[in-house]
């Protein structure tokens, strides 16, 4: 198996927290409710990307369960979202 050199693992961290600062600005000055549950799964997901590089750098697989766990959770969470604002789309 081959070593994957530091210098992109490092890269792939900074291009990753450049996307988590623009979700969360996209996050924080919506316009509509509809980009802002977009922005919170993209930031679920960067959270997970986060998370496997981190495992990668430590040479670790228990971190792979969390990402399995999170990408779970964020899931359930889109969809229950989603279901409530288009029933309260409905009853108005």
């Amino acid at each position: 198996m081959h070593e994957i050199p530091e210098i992109v693992i490092y890269t792939g961290l900074a291009f990753l927290l450049l996307a988590l600062l623009l979700s969360f600005v996209r996050l924080v000055r919506g316009p509509s409710v509809n980009d802002r549950i977009a922005a919170m799964d993209l930031i679920a997901s960067i959270v997970t990307g986060f998370i496997i590089i981190y495992s990668m750098l430590w040479k670790s697989e228990f971190y792979i369960d969390v990402v399995i766990i999170i990408s779970l959770i964020s899931f359930i969470g889109t969809v229950a979202i989603s279901t409530y604002l288009r029933q309260k789309r409905k009853s108005s």
